[in-house]
């Protein structure tokens, strides 16, 4: 078994994503998966501890797994490109999810958006979300996951980053 597996912030992840019900399977993975060390199926996450690259990867892929309505979620295979998924809102949406999961677990930003990842845009995004201008919340707070500052304020809730739910119906 990977040491990798055993960092502080990985089992607060995966103790995180057990939680609230994201499947995770340790398995070997080749070297064509999208991300290293990680692969989406059926309503899970596939993990090889001994290829991931970034552990901050997890809380994304789980972010595409939770803002991606149930039925859809069963059909997930990254095996399949169909083109449709995730659509682009739901790619800005698991942005943000990964955000809030990361803002909920007390984790830095650059656990997440680290330099290599989201196509050099990753201080732009830490920038955005720390300031709290989140690109993607008209998403969350449609699929019933978040809330907005006058709709928590209107329904006497907290506003993001506090999620309403974690997961999408």
């Amino acid at each position: 078994m990977s040491t990798k597996k055993n960092t502080l912030e990985i089992t607060r992840v995966l103790q995180f994503l057990e939680k609230i019900g994201i499947q995770f399977i340790e398995k070997k993975l080749d070297e064509t998966t999208f991300l290293p060390g990680l692969a989406l199926g059926s309503n899970c996450m596939y993990i090889d501890f001994d290829k991931l690259k970034y552990p901050g990867d997890l809380l994304h892929e789980a972010g595409h797994l939770a803002v991606t309505d149930g039925e859809s979620r069963r059909m997930i295979d990254t095996n399949l490109t169909n083109g449709e998924w995730p659509t682009q809102g739901e790619e800005i949406a698991a942005i943000l999810w990964s955000y809030a999961a990361l803002t909920h677990l007390n984790l830095d930003p650059s656990f997440v958006f680290h330099p290599d990842g989201y196509k050099g845009n990753s201080e732009w995004f830490i920038s955005n979300f720390t300031n709290a201008n989140y690109i993607g919340l008209p998403f969350l707070e449609w699929a019933g996951l978040a809330l907005s500052d006058n709709s928590a304020n209107l329904q006497g809730k907290k506003s993001f980053p506090v999620m309403q739910k974690w997961i999408r119906d």
